[in-house]
């Protein structure tokens, strides 16, 4: 496959290529082009050629072509999956609904279409005060590995429908399937230059598009020190950020829970994408007086998940996606194993592929790894707690803000929980899903700034006023 810059289709400049990697059989799939600095400037100069058509289109007008793509990209949907069952591992109905989401997240945006307005104030001395809401300009997005589609279309979707125009940077061992949605947004009758995607390491390509002139926003998804880093190095050139990092997202269960529903979503919410999801359950806080039926009841679940290559019928946990993912689950397990008591997993599966077992671990001490830092993979702590409070307090000791989920049938454990959990997004009886109608973002070391809902379209203009006297 090749880059998408200025509606053609582009090798690197350097012409070098980059290996994808199936992680269920470690073969190579596809080749990409390596990009560097050269091809980031070459994109964002294709995106400001186009901004002004873009953004002069009447609002319905950009909508239609979002719908457009939207239904090539539903009637793609088993292509597409398969496609990026290869690249990242995950099961194939994870995949499916990952590419219908997308679609959706194009069809809610279209449908906001209305939305973008200004107003209008007639006053004494001033005389009328009229505000309109401008595209920001060229914006870059900068995509992870782990939910490669559903990411880019919170950044494609409000980014475009404003009137922006974007340059999207997936990551290097995903980029087919955004590769092949590209495709989808030509056939559908985008400009040239509205849509551009570019392929290469982070620490050139990426670097070049967060450092350049011409791009004012930067929306970045992925660790929260790469976070930090992006900030700095925007800030120069007074960019606009948002940052949606890493996340330890804990789940507490209460002793009034209804405990099948609560192990059910605390093994749904944390297995699935084989554990690799910003939001997922990362961290369990359980009532002493249940706990030992909580755990049953979770590791006989855990037990019960099949683990395999996400084309095979059946599999419901893939590979983990990469090499470094797979070590660094690997080399957390083993250290644990010391420390605490594995009662489910805790051991690799095949010798071939990425593949571990759903872990479940208990008796972890309050400041183990997998209770202070992000865990990206199949791994899960159980914890007891005896009150609320200091499952609250637990759950808040870490940098982390994204999620947070109390399971509880108590209207005032709820209340006590949704105002005391320091989260950008609280469940309550449920973990991990978000609709695009929910705005979603962290708080503390997991980001600033939201994506998703209505918010969103304001995020991607900038509010001008004009004062007029006739």
């Amino acid at each position: 496959m090749k880059m998408l810059i200025g509606g053609a289709w582009s090798d690197a400049t350097a012409g070098r290529r980059l290996g994808v990697v199936n992680p269920a059989t470690w073969e190579e799939i596809d080749q990409v082009p390596l990009g560097g600095p050269d091809d980031a400037g070459a994109a964002v100069e294709a995106a400001a050629d186009a901004l002004r058509g873009w953004g002069d289109l009447p609002v319905l007008e950009r909508a239609g072509r979002l719908t457009r793509t939207a239904s090539l990209v539903r009637e793609e949907t088993e292509r597409l999956a398969a496609l990026l069952v290869s690249e990242q591992g995950k099961p194939l109905r994870e995949a499916r609904d990952e590419i219908r989401g997308f679609a959706h997240i194009l069809e809610y945006y279209a449908g906001l279409a209305s939305s973008l307005r200004g107003d209008a104030v007639r006053t004494g001395a001033y005389g009328r005060i009229i505000t309109e809401k401008r595209p920001i300009g060229v914006c870059a997005a900068i995509v992870p590995w782990n939910m490669p589609v559903i990411i880019a279309g919170w950044k494609i979707g409000p980014a475009l429908m404003a009137g922006n125009t974007l340059v999207l940077k997936p990551a290097s061992n995903t980029p087919l399937t955004t590769l092949a949605i590209g495709e989808l947004f030509v056939r559908a009758g985008l400009p040239p230059g509205v849509l551009n995607i570019v392929t290469g390491p982070g620490e050139s390509l990426g670097e070049a598009l967060v450092t350049h002139p011409g791009v004012r926003k930067v929306s970045f998804t992925g660790a929260t020190d790469t976070g930090r880093h992006i900030a700095e190095a925007a800030a120069p050139t007074m960019k606009y950020l948002t940052l949606e990092l890493g996340g330890s997202d804990p789940m507490i269960v209460c002793d009034d829970a209804d405990l099948d529903a609560a192990a059910n979503g605390a093994v749904a919410a944390r297995f699935y994408n084989c554990g690799q999801t910003c939001t997922a359950v990362k961290r369990v806080y359980v009532f002493s007086e249940i706990a030992e039926r909580f755990r049953e009841r979770v590791a006989q679940r855990v037990e019960e998940i099949t683990v395999g290559n996400g084309m095979e019928k059946g599999v419901r946990m893939g590979p983990l996606s990469n090499a470094a993912g797979y070590t660094h689950i690997e080399q957390i397990v083993d250290e644990m194993k010391g420390e605490a008591e594995i009662i489910a997993g805790g051991e690799r599966q095949g010798d071939r592929g990425w593949f571990y077992r759903p872990t479940v671990i208990c008796g972890c001490s309050p400041d183990a790894l997998p209770l202070r830092e992000e865990v990206f993979g199949p791994v899960l702590p159980i914890v007891e707690v005896e009150t609320l409070d200091e499952a609250i307090t637990e759950a808040n000791s870490t940098r982390y803000g994204l999620g947070a989920s109390i399971w509880t049938n108590s209207l005032s454990r709820t209340e006590q929980g949704c105002r005391e959990l320091e989260a950008g997004i609280v469940w309550v009886n449920q973990h991990l899903k978000i609709p695009p109608e929910a705005p979603f973002g962290g708080v503390k070391g997991s980001g600033i700034g939201r994506e998703n809902g209505p918010g969103a379209l304001d995020r991607y203009t900038e509010e001008r006023s004009i004062l007029v006297r006739i």
